[in-house]
């Protein structure tokens, strides 16, 4: 199974453990959804779907068998998290730019 796009649709940006959601997509034909990219301890994990059953506890929807795909799902999610991050920080950099220019042009105006 080759896992064909990572969408990271949400990024958080506070101080919480939860950084992003993320969906993933198998061989072009498979969407798994709500993929929770976690940093705790300073380490960074996946959480899968999952749903909470009447006593409390949560089940997860979908997740990997193995350990070996599991640790490919989490390295590949991570990627595509800190790439969304790399992004959304230089445009978040080259905006302030932007408004820093702007503010002295019109100071000298």
């Amino acid at each position: 199974m080759e896992i064909t796009d990572i969408k990271v649709r949400k990024l958080f940006n506070d101080d919480g453990p939860m950084k992003a959601i993320v969906s993933i997509t198998f061989d072009n034909q498979l969407a798994l959804h709500d993929i929770k990219v976690i940093n705790a301890r300073d380490k960074f994990f996946i959480v899968m779907p999952s749903r909470k059953n009447p006593d409390g506890t949560y089940r997860d929807i979908a997740h990997p068998i193995n350990a070996n795909f599991r640790a490919q799902l989490e390295d590949s999610v991570i990627e595509a998290y800190n790439k969304a991050v790399a992004i959304f920080e230089a445009e978040a950099a080259a905006e302030a730019s932007f408004e820093a220019d702007a503010a002295d042009q019109s100071e000298e105006s």
